[in-house]
């Protein structure tokens, strides 16, 4: 299954050890499922985790981050975006996980709002909108 990870995945797992973000954070090294990226969102999620409150709550050092998106950027799929579909959704930071998800062929978003990309994702491009737990069960099925 080949996904995309929306920043708020990332931010809950360095949140918290405990939840399904962090489980699926941890399963990516192992390569369970393929996942994509872009440059724009890997530049997103290195904003979102360096942000002062994001670091004060997570406890995460700056090399602790770079070491998170290392990671991200080693086991990732780079793909290049070359259409935009804008605007489809409610959020317009949301615009480029969609757009990246549209270009790579993705089989889902994997997000914590899927409100945020309901019902454009589904209709329009036929991609699952799906929350991190459910996401791990069918990984572990």
């Amino acid at each position: 299954m080949i996904v995309v990870l929306d920043t708020n995945i990332i931010v809950a797992a360095s949140l918290s050890p405990f939840g399904a973000s962090f489980q699926l954070l941890s399963r990516v090294p192992q390569r369970s499922f393929e996942f994509l990226l872009s440059v724009p969102l890997i530049f997103e999620y290195e904003d979102a985790l360096k942000r002062d409150d994001i670091r004060k709550q997570s406890h995460l050092t700056l090399s602790d981050i770079e070491a998170i998106l290392n990671m991200l950027a080693a086991c990732g799929t780079l793909r290049t975006i070359y259409f935009l579909w804008r605007p489809q959704l409610r959020d317009p930071k949301d615009e480029m996980v969609l757009e990246l998800a549209v270009s790579g062929q993705a089989d889902a978003i994997v997000t914590l709002n899927e409100r945020d990309f309901l019902p454009t994702a589904l209709e329009l491009f036929g991609i699952e909108v799906i929350r991190p737990g459910p996401f791990l069960r069918r990984l572990q099925s």
